[in-house]
């Protein structure tokens, strides 16, 4: 009888680590990254009044800027789901989320997870830290933040933008 038909049913452990041997790594797929415009609607006012004032110029030629509408989709990471068969026999399924290396986990590896459940209860949980006992390796998969989107340039001119805003308000008040 094939196996893949009557596959076992995944659960959705909660417990803040799982050991036990890998299953099956899926292929990854991408997921966007929310990102809350009232923030980005902030954080771009503040940036561009410090290049208005020209406290912060990259240099070079033409316009490097990104537009609004690449700032407000957000970054995109790698989702993997993987399924431990846990050392009780329950097959646990978790989500990695950023790049791990493909060799990093195969079919059979003693691993250790430790996982935090995702805001959509829906979801498997995601995987904060893997650490393969079979190979000693101990792997952390990092996705995209709000602020590595963004990028430094824009940071710094926004907290410039801040610092002139504050500076305005403060003179205001002394008046």
């Amino acid at each position: 009888m094939d196996s893949e038909l009557f596959a076992a049913r995944a659960a959705h452990r909660a417990g803040p680590v799982i050991t036990g041997h890998v299953v099956r790594l899926q292929p990854g797929y991408p997921r966007e990254l929310k990102i809350r415009q009232p923030i980005l609607v902030v954080i771009l006012f503040a940036a561009s009044l410090g290049r208005l004032l020209g406290a912060l110029r990259t240099a070079g030629t033409g316009d490097n800027r990104r537009r609004w509408r690449e700032l407000r989709k957000g970054p995109e990471f790698l989702v993997t789901p993987l399924h431990v068969r846990d050392t009780r026999g329950v097959l646990c399924e978790v989500e990695i989320h950023g790049h791990v290396p493909q060799s990093a986990l195969d079919p059979g590896d003693y691993i250790q997870v430790t996982v935090r459940p995702q805001k959509d209860v829906a979801l498997p949980p995601r995987v904060e830290r893997i650490v393969n006992i079979t190979t000693h390796q101990v792997l952390t998969p990092r996705i995209p933040t709000l602020w590595s989107h963004l990028g430094p340039p824009m940071l710094l001119q926004a907290i410039i933008g801040l610092l002139i805003i504050g500076a305005l308000v403060a003179l205001i008040a002394i008046f």
